[in-house]
């Protein structure tokens, strides 16, 4: 955007007919993104209360169209119907439900839906303004405005009984004013003054009428920020998510998808293709839609700024920028998009392959989706180079360091931008170890804390374990095996709860990650709340021999001895170290 641009937008106001005229003529249209919407009855009737008072109802945004960088595929405002519409000057960013109610409400051949509050179930209805009651002073604007059926016939209304608003006779006889001929008043009138033969007491009913509520809607101004053409996508896509936060908010998967819809291209059915063919893989089954787009994102970002290096740019400041986050996201162009969709689409397909070797099958085993994302972006860069064994050992390294540091916890974008750059120059050009694995670190103390069933070391260990060989108790079966068959595998107490407690082993021991085991969950229901040597015993019973069960509880990295003695303290000490150095295996340390 150029310096010398001090404001991007204009604040103005709009006569409320003329820019209900440009909604209805397809000028004013809205963002294809913006979702469909029911107001309940009593927002419209309140809405139609305060215009027919003169009372503002907020300002509206609207974006100005023209400018080639900043193109949203638009649609009509609901139930605008043209034969071939036009192409906007103007975008509704806020104020959509406003005005898409007061375009049905004001039109003479539409009623409006509207969804009912407790069943949700959606009907259309027509509004009038009962006159009398409009022009009493002492009654309340809102019990003026009337909602009927489509039928325009509705029985058992307080005192009038059945209304039936038919035809412009009864409408007529009953004083009832439909809210769709507001901006054709004369007509309506004409017709009412025939009706009533031109009565005196009639003509100034209508006549205060007209002064008091018809003038308010005809002079009724809508305060509205015109955003100019020159404002950056990005800085549009953030001020729409800001004023759009009804229901669900938007993801930047959807603004991009207005984005690139401007210049004819469908990402969600580009996305839907490349989804099918990614959850074929069960590890990939939640990847989402914004996932990828983060991965095709910090993709080519890191490739425009490879290209500047090799180009002879060296100063940082004057390096393309690299990232993930939704700035970066909502920059991307269509061109880069088509370019590392697919390389992305592979390097989904090879991480998969790289976390089947971790012995991480299932999705419910990523324990960051962004850290995914960064995966996804170094095999990219690697291409072939990740088929050899000791880069494949540098990937584990960096994985489980970044997995067990909790590396992604925080600014989990920039930890992911920090990787994209460091992990491949040092696999593939000798650099420095990445930040990932020079800073994390884990401990006794963190070990013993997890509690937490669904959290990242947590879901690290279980993986570990796995891949070491455990062994189900009842079963005799590797837990491989186990979830292999999707049988379910469940976190269990090895000192179960109710043991622990009549024991007096503290929550935070007998709840820690460290007496805790993943284990099938027939096993579980045979351990129940015993002893481990009153379990263990009855393993015994069926036929499972103690040096087998030794073997199981070795493959667990428990020592058996603390279990069949029911020693809770050194059962928990020794394990504890076990783990400690399974976890230093894998982040390719000595942890003390």
């Amino acid at each position: 955007m150029p310096t010398n641009i001090y404001s991007t937008f204009d604040i103005t106001k709009e006569c409320l007919p003329d820019f209900l005229s440009q909604i209805r003529q397809g000028i004013i249209q809205i963002p294809d993104l913006q979702r469909s919407f029911c107001w309940e009855d009593s927002f419209v009737r309140k809405l139609l209360a305060n215009v027919s008072r003169a009372w503002p109802f907020g300002a509206v945004l609207l974006l100005e169209t023209g400018n080639a960088q900043s193109r949203f595929k638009s649609r009509l405002v609901e139930g605008v119907q043209l034969l071939q519409a036009p192409d906007p000057t103007k975008l509704i960013l806020d104020g959509q439900q406003r005005l898409t109610t007061l375009s049905m409400a004001l039109a003479p051949d539409q009623p409006v839906a509207i969804r009912d509050k407790k069943s949700a179930r959606i009907s259309k209805h027509w509004y009038y303004i009962d006159i009398a009651k409009a022009l009493d002073p002492h009654c309340d604007r809102q019990a003026a405005i009337l909602s009927l059926p489509e039928s325009r016939i509705k029985s058992g209304f307080g005192e009038k009984g059945t209304i039936d608003c038919s035809s412009r006779n009864r409408e007529y006889e009953l004083g009832l004013f439909p809210s769709g001929m507001m901006f054709h008043y004369s007509a309506w009138r004409s017709g009412y003054c025939k009706f009533w033969h031109y009565a005196t007491d009639k003509l100034e009913v209508i006549d205060r009428f007209e002064q008091e509520i018809i003038k308010k809607y005809e002079h009724y101004h809508i305060p509205v920020i015109l955003l100019r053409p020159v404002l950056p996508k990005a800085a549009v896509c953030e001020l729409f998510e800001d004023t759009n936060t009804q229901s669900m908010s938007l993801n930047f998967f959807e603004l991009v998808t207005s984005s690139y819809a401007g210049e004819d291209f469908s990402i969600r059915d580009d996305w839907e293709q490349r989804s099918q063919r990614l959850s074929r893989h069960p590890v990939l089954s939640q990847v989402r839609n914004t996932d990828f787009l983060q991965a095709v994102t910090l993709t080519a970002s890191v490739s425009r700024r490879r290209q500047a290096i090799a180009q002879g740019v060296n100063a940082v400041e004057k390096l393309p920028g690299v990232g993930c986050g939704r700035v970066e996201v909502l920059k991307l162009e269509l061109e880069d998009y088509q370019r590392w969709a697919e390389p992305v689409a592979k390097g989904f397909e090879e991480a998969a392959r790289f976390l089947y070797g971790l012995k991480i099958v299932d999705a419910a085993d990523i324990a960051y989706a962004i850290q995914l994302v960064a995966l996804v972006c170094v095999l990219v860069q690697l291409g072939e180079w990740n088929s050899r064994d000791s880069i494949r050992q540098k990937l584990e390294q960096w994985f489980w360091s970044g997995l067990f540091g909790e590396m992604y916890t925080g600014a989990h974008e920039h930890q992911a931008t920090k990787d994209a750059l460091e992990v491949p120059a040092w696999i593939l050009a000798d650099g420095s170890m990445p930040n990932t694995i020079a800073d994390s670190s884990f401990s006794l103390s963190r070990l013993q804390s997890v509690r937490r069933r669904h959290g990242a070391v947590f879901r690290g260990l279980s993986v570990l374990l796995r891949r070491h060989g455990a062994i189900d108790l009842a079963s005799g079966e590797l837990l491989m095996d186990v979830k292999a068959f999707d049988d379910p595998i469940e976190s269990h107490h090895l000192f179960p709860v109710a043991y622990s407690r009549q024991h007096g082993i503290g929550e935070p021991l007998y709840n820690s990650l460290v007496n805790r085991t993943p284990l099938s969950f027939a096993t579980n229901r045979l351990i129940g709340g015993k002893a481990p040597s009153a379990y263990l015993a009855k393993l015994e019973q069926h036929g499972i021999s103690r040096q087998r069960l030794d073997t199981i509880l070795e493959s667990h990295w428990i020592n058996p001895t603390s279990l069949w003695h029911d020693d809770f303290d050194s059962f928990f000490a020794l394990r504890s170290q076990a783990l400690l150095q399974l976890v230093g295996q894998a982040m390719g340390r000595s942890i003390e």
